[in-house]
Order: structure tokens, then sequence, then C-alpha cells
């Protein structure tokens, strides 16, 4: 059993009638119900939620955190931003989902501005998988077609990849690393651009495949009590 926390900021849900219509219940509600499973157990947590929902001991239960946020990045105070960064370097997975590219929690991880260009106008998306022997792209085909999705464009600001498993192309030419997988300490990283929050990505079973493969990916290898930098002895 892989024990999963899916984070959202829950804003666009509550205040945009589109967003709503798509999500009634919250991005993160819809992931959790594709997500729960024999295989994964899975809890949520918002951004008006104590503490964000992310206490230390929540992280310490958590094999997996996915992240889904867009217009409320700053809100999100920096000691909790430091505790996912170390729970990550410990040995936590985490999947940064769409508009978390500019989550604290991502660059604090990735270092670099993380910026892209973006436009909103409802392009066909394909999803390519350029990897097809990674495990996260376990189960789909050439690609992924999207009806609708928020364009992202290179230059993308982000280190690059130790693995890249899709690019996206739209239908104003624009390319996009679209799933991009690091290694920080103990910890695994998985970034997948699609799921704008007024189009219904996360309901395609492709997209569902691809997050489920990448809990899959991201659980932990290996994790560490405490990061620290220990005296040792001289074996004799």
């Amino acid at each position: 059993m892989i024990n999963v926390t899916v984070w959202n900021e829950f804003y666009h849900e509550k205040n945009h009638e589109q967003a709503r219509e798509t999500y009634p219940n919250g991005i993160h509600e819809c992931i959790k119900s594709f997500l729960q499973s024999d295989e994964f157990q899975v809890r949520t947590a918002t951004l008006d939620d104590e503490e964000c929902g992310l206490t230390q001991e929540v992280l310490d239960d958590t094999d997996v955190l996915i992240w889904w946020a867009h217009m409320k990045h700053d809100d999100v105070p920096d000691k909790i931003v430091k505790r996912v960064q170390d729970s990550v370097l410990k040995g936590m997975g985490v999947i940064f989902l769409h508009s978390a590219h500019l989550s604290k929690p991502f660059k604090a991880l990735m270092g670099t501005t993380c910026n892209l260009s973006w436009r909103e106008d409802g392009d066909l998306e394909r999803v390519w998988v350029i990897n097809p022997a990674h495990p996260i792209a376990k189960g789909l085909g050439r690609y992924i077609e999207l009806p609708h999705e928020e364009t992202y464009g290179e230059p993308f600001g982000i280190p690059e990849p130790d693995e890249l498993v899709f690019i996206g192309s739209f239908e104003g030419s624009e390319v996009f690393r679209s799933g991009c997988c690091w290694k920080r300490g103990n910890g695994k990283i998985f970034y997948f651009q699609p799921g704008h929050e007024t189009n219904p990505t996360f309901k395609i079973r492709e997209v569902q495949q691809v997050i489920k493969n990448a809990v899959e990916w991201c659980k932990p290898e290996l994790r560490s009590a405490e990061l620290d930098c220990p005296h040792i002895q001289k074996i004799q």
C-alpha cells in the first residue's frame, strides 16, 4: 500500500464558475477518486487546512505527495515549503502538476526560475511518449490526445531533467517538455504539464494512467530519518 497525499490550493473551484463545473468537489477529490484502490491509500489537503494540511506527521506518513496549484503560490508559508523540501530530500516522492511549476516547493527543489511561455486558447495538445520504456509510460500508446489544454511553450526554466518521458505539441506549433523526472537527495520528482483547472484533463483515462504510474515510480526506495552531516570514527 502506497500512502498518497493530494494537495490542492482549492481556490479556482470555489471562485471560478467553469472550474467549479469541471471539478465540483475540487481537483484533489477528482485525483483521489481515481487513485483510491487496493494499491493506494489516499488523503487530501488544501491551502485552507491548518498548516496547509501538511504537518510533519502527515508528511512522515506520505510516500508520494501530489501538488496542484496556480494562483496562491505565495500564500504557502515558507516553513511548509521547507518541510516539503526536506521530506523529499529524505526520500518522499513528489509529483507536481500543471501550473505547480511556479509553486514554492518546486522552485525550491529545482533552484531555478521555472518560468515558461503560455497562452490560454483551449488548443488541442498531443503529449508524445518519447521514452516508452520508462515506467511512467507503461500502458500508453504513442501519444495522449487532449482535446483542450492550456498551451505551455519552451523555454522552460528548469534544470536539465534526469529523464524526459513526454514532450507536448500544440496547435500553434509550440512544444514543451511535458513529463520530466529528477532525483533530489533520496527523493524522486516528476513534473507533468497537463491539468488546467477549466479542462476535464484529469478525467481522461491516459492522464489518470500517467499519474498512477508516476506514484509507483516516485514511491520511496530509501527514507532517512534526519538530514545531517555526522561526524564519524575511523574504522580500525
